[in-house]
């Protein structure tokens, strides 16, 4: 971590450039350990990887290395530092508007992962209006009770299917959706979170195999999983429990990348303890580590989950085997 932390507080720029080709391979093989959650391994690629990008022609690359660089520090409870690099992001995509999209999915998460659901909500709107038809964009009213910051509420145009600009521009549009949606949520707004995910479907139903530079996993199965989440984001732990039990069912499921898994069966686990099934907590938590073990045993947010879980006499069969690996228990 104190690695990441000077790099990101460094700001001269290397004089011999790297090789873009060799940069963009690195960058390629980062995203690929953050999705495989060997997050170890990542902290210790990231120093380098931006110290290289800031070298680099490549506004894309750059933007890349910060989104990557963002989403670590998520998953490693630095929600503020993420937001800084999420932050770099943003300003080196410049006026692109796509690479701008991209690094908005970055922010939002940062955002969201520091209890600002409002800001993220702005944020995931603003950008995805750019990139998407028919999306409302800033406006005259307010969101989340709050004066700053506000949120056009006019209604969803429903007839359009997402269909403008390429299958990855979509890809990112829907995911910011998502990440709106549950923002939404998190600001209690159900029916705000219903219009946005109902939208983000309306785009994935028309998206069939892209590929997916910029690690979005977009699709009817992250629309899906994102139902789920909403559900429980705003208190609904009922509803998200159900529909957890159908999902998880499916083959598409299973082609997640073991990263987005492992943090949905994360989120489950805490849905789990809203509605006091520890049973279902700690089955969710096994699945977890079963998936990405680092999802488990990495995240400071997973040892609070842990604990709580480990406190019923006797622990649900799993949880005490995790509370040790992760030093809550000897």
């Amino acid at each position: 971590m104190d690695d990441i932390r000077a790099a990101l507080a460094r700001y001269d720029i290397p004089q011999v450039p790297p090789q873009t080709d060799e940069l963009r391979r690195q960058v390629g093989h980062a995203w690929l350990t953050y999705q495989h959650a060997h997050y170890g391994q990542l902290v210790r690629v990231v120093p380098g990887l931006l110290d290289a990008a800031r070298g680099a022609r490549s506004a894309e690359v750059l933007v890349q290395a910060y989104r990557i660089t963002s989403s670590l520090l998520v998953k490693l409870g630095e929600a503020d530092l993420a937001w800084l690099a999420a932050d770099r992001a943003m300003s080196a995509a410049g006026d692109d508007p796509f690479l701008a999209a991209t690094a908005a999915i970055s922010v939002a998460q940062a955002l969201r992962a520091s209890n600002r659901d409002r800001l993220a909500l702005a944020a995931t709107l603003s950008a995805a209006n750019r990139i998407l038809p028919s999306l409302p964009g800033p406006g005259d009213q307010e969101i989340c009770g709050t004066v700053g910051d506000q949120i056009a509420r006019k209604p969803l145009d429903h007839g359009g299917d997402g269909r403008g600009g390429s299958a990855g521009e979509r890809a990112v549009g829907g995911t910011l959706l998502l990440q709106a949606a549950l923002a939404a949520a998190g600001c209690g707004d159900a029916l705000r979170a219903h219009e946005l995910t109902d939208r983000a479907a309306g785009v994935a139903s028309n998206l069939r195999g892209y590929d997916d530079t910029h690690r979005t996993s977009f699709g009817p199965i992250a629309v899906d999983l994102a139902r789920v989440l909403s559900a429980a984001q705003r208190g609904d732990s009922d509803e998200a429990l159900q529909r957890h039990v159908t999902v998880v069912r499916r083959e598409a499921f299973r082609r997640l990348p073991a990263e987005y898994r492992g943090a949905y069966l994360v989120d489950v686990a805490r849905a789990y303890l809203q509605v006091g099934d520890l049973r279902g907590a700690a089955r969710a938590l096994v699945d977890a580590d079963s998936v990405a073990p680092a999802e488990v045993r990495c995240r400071p947010l997973v040892r609070t989950v842990i604990a709580e879980i480990a406190r019923a006499n006797p622990a649900p069969a799993g949880v005490a085997r995790l509370a040790t690996l992760v030093g809550l228990t000897r």
